[in-house]
């Protein structure tokens, strides 16, 4: 949700003499409930001379060297929180377009407004895409910049986009790629959970069975995984996931990432439990859990395997089945094992090398 606008120092590019000026910007602290106090810092930033025009619009006009943008289909990532989580390419592309497909029209032109682009939005959201693909694919082959956003984030990536991008490419219409903010990928990266490998899961289906199937399926991956949770059922989430993953599973709460009360909160499966089983926070959530982890296998001590054995010979097995037992319980190769046994229960029991078999209590 764009819910915070922060004003921003311009930047002109028209190559006028820079100057320097400072604006306020909050740093937060933020490792558990309640959420912590905001202290400020003070950056500094160049931007045109005072009095320039330029001042008032920070998108770039048409250079040269780039040229015009080329007709095609342009998925554009857009802030998640922070209107200033914009790049300047994005800016350009929104300003060039023909038309700006949008999951809500309204939602999208305060973004429009802040920037002063003034491209028509039409809307196109999960209840009417199969309807525009169509007319957007018809506006295509004429030749026309189409560019696609979405409410917050990256289109396609849990938002409508993948079908139209599909067609496009199906049609061999260019899709061009906007690259910008991503919730899971801001998450993942402060997350401090591992990030050589994820999964990105996002929202779990509806169903229930479909949901706890694709719960199993996460809880025994190694890789880091991660979801878009509803507020209104983390505690759902919470309570199904201790269960499939255990209690004592790490994971990283991520709340209105970019936004005036961002938070990460961090603990385990069962701390989460208990700190939102009363309260159910507010704002958009990214959910991380850790990887399954293998357990460590300790090797046994040459002693601890002579008593196993000895047990059970004690008990009635022969030397061979005494062996395989013991083996199969353990990461000592079993070739390992026949040597200790024979060397301390051989003379014992009267076996011979050739015929562990017939080596039994006497």
């Amino acid at each position: 949700m764009l819910t915070r606008l922060l004003s921003s120092p311009a930047v002109s590019l028209a190559g006028a003499v820079p100057r320097l000026c400072t604006f306020r910007v909050f740093i937060h602290s933020k490792t558990s409930l309640p959420v912590s106090p905001y202290r400020t810092g003070v950056a500094t930033f160049c931007s045109s001379p005072q009095g320039s025009t330029d001042s008032a619009n920070p998108i770039p006009e048409e250079s040269s060297k780039r040229g015009p943008l080329e007709p095609g289909l342009y998925l554009v990532g857009t802030p998640i929180g922070n209107l200033e989580d914009i790049t300047l390419r994005a800016l350009r592309v929104l300003k060039s377009a023909h038309v700006i497909l949008s999951e809500d029209t309204r939602h999208s032109g305060k973004l429009l407004r802040h920037y002063n682009i003034r491209t028509p939005l039409l809307s196109y959201h999960k209840f009417n895409e199969s309807q525009r693909e169509q007319t957007v694919l018809r506006r295509l082959k004429q030749g026309e910049i189409v560019a696609l956003i979405s409410d917050a984030g990256t289109p396609g990536i849990s938002d409508p986009g993948t079908e139209l991008a599909k067609l496009c490419i199906s049609e061999n219409i260019p899709v061009v790629p906007i690259p910008g903010p991503s919730a899971f990928v801001a998450a993942l990266s402060a997350s401090g959970l591992s990030t050589d490998e994820f999964t990105f899961v996002g929202f779990l289906p509806k169903h229930n069975g479909s949901r706890k199937d694709r719960l199993m399926v996460s809880a025994n991956e190694a890789s880091t995984q991660v979801f878009y949770v509803p507020p209104h059922k983390l505690r759902q989430f919470l309570e199904e996931t201790s269960t499939l993953f255990g209690d004592s599973r790490r994971c990283v709460i991520a709340r209105e990432i970019t936004k005036l009360h961002e938070q990460f909160w961090r603990g385990t499966l069962e701390e989460a439990k208990e700190a939102f089983s009363v309260h159910q926070p507010k704002g958009e959530i990214t959910l991380l859990i850790e990887g399954k982890t293998s357990p460590t296998v300790e090797t046994p001590s040459e002693c601890e395997l002579e008593n196993e054995l000895s047990n059970l010979i004690s008990n009635g097995h022969s030397l061979s089945t005494a062996v395989k037992l013991v083996a199969g319980g353990t990461s000592v190769k079993r070739k390992t094992i026949y040597s200790i046994a024979l060397r301390k229960f051989g003379k014992q029991l009267g076996c011979e090398d050739i015929d562990l078999g017939s080596c039994k209590p006497k």
